[in-house]
C-alpha cells in the first residue's frame, strides 16, 4: 500500500467497486479523487482515432494512480479502466490535500512512488525507438524482473498477458508471440 487504508479512511475515503472494462476516469475529465487499488488491476491508456491503443501502465493491488493531477488544474491526459473487477479506495481532492499537508512524510512517499513510475515510463518510452522486437521485449522483461526484485535466471513469472506486454512495448500481439516463440527454439 502506498498509504495505509486506516489513514485514508480516517480522512474520509470510501470504497468503490468497478467491473471489468469499466472506466474509473476518462481522458479530459477533471481530477477529483486520489485513487488507491485495494484489489484488482487497472489499465492507464489512451485510445486513438484509428482504434490503436497506447498503454502507460497496469497498476495493481496497493498502487495509486492519477495522484499527480491532484496538484494541478489540468485535465486527465489518459483513461483509467478496470482490467479486472476492482475495489478502489477513493479520497476526495480536498481531503487528500489536507492529509498530505498534515502528514508531509506521506507526500514524500507518494512522490517517490510517482518518480519510480515515471522512471518506468521513461524506460518504456525509450523502447519505442528500438526497431528489433526481440530487444524491446528483452529490455522490458529485464526491467520488470529487476523491479520485482528477482535475480536468478528463470525465477520471474511475468505478471502480464501477451496483450499487455505488446501494449507496453508498442508492438502488435502477433509480433510479440512470434518473437517469444523464436526464443523457445
Amino acid at each position: 500500500m502506498i498509504i495505509s487504508e486506516e489513514i485514508l479512511f480516517e480522512y474520509g475515503a470510501v470504497l468503490q467497486d468497478f467491473m471489468q472494462d469499466e472506466y474509473i476516469f476518462r481522458e479530459g475529465g477533471q481530477s477529483q479523487f486520489y485513487f488507491q487499488i485495494r484489489t484488482g488491476v487497472v489499465k492507464l491508456n489512451n485510445f486513438f482515432e484509428d482504434g490503436k491503443e497506447f498503454v502507460h501502465g497496469f497498476p495493481y493491488d496497493g498502487h495509486c494512480f492519477g495522484e499527480i493531477y491532484l496538484l494541478t488544474e489540468k485535465q486527465y491526459a489518459m483513461n483509467a479502466i478496470a482490467v479486472t473487477g476492482c475495489t478502489i479506495i477513493k479520497l476526495n481532492k480536498t481531503a487528500y490535500l489536507k492529509m498530505v499537508h498534515e502528514n508531509p512524510q506521506l507526500f514524500f512517499k507518494i512522490n517517490r512512488y510517482t518518480a519510480e513510475r515515471l522512471h518506468f515510463r521513461y524506460l518504456v518510452s525509450s523502447f519505442l525507438a528500438i526497431l528489433d522486437p526481440q530487444i524491446k521485449i528483452q529490455k522490458l522483461l529485464d526491467h520488470l524482473k529487476s523491479y520485482f526484485g528477482y535475480q536468478e535466471k528463470y525465477s520471474f513469472l511475468v505478471p502480464f498477458t501477451r496483450y499487455q506486454l505488446a501494449s507496453l512495448t508498442g508492438m502488435r500481439v502477433e509480433t510479440l508471440i512470434r518473437t517469444v516463440k523464436k526464443w523457445k527454439n
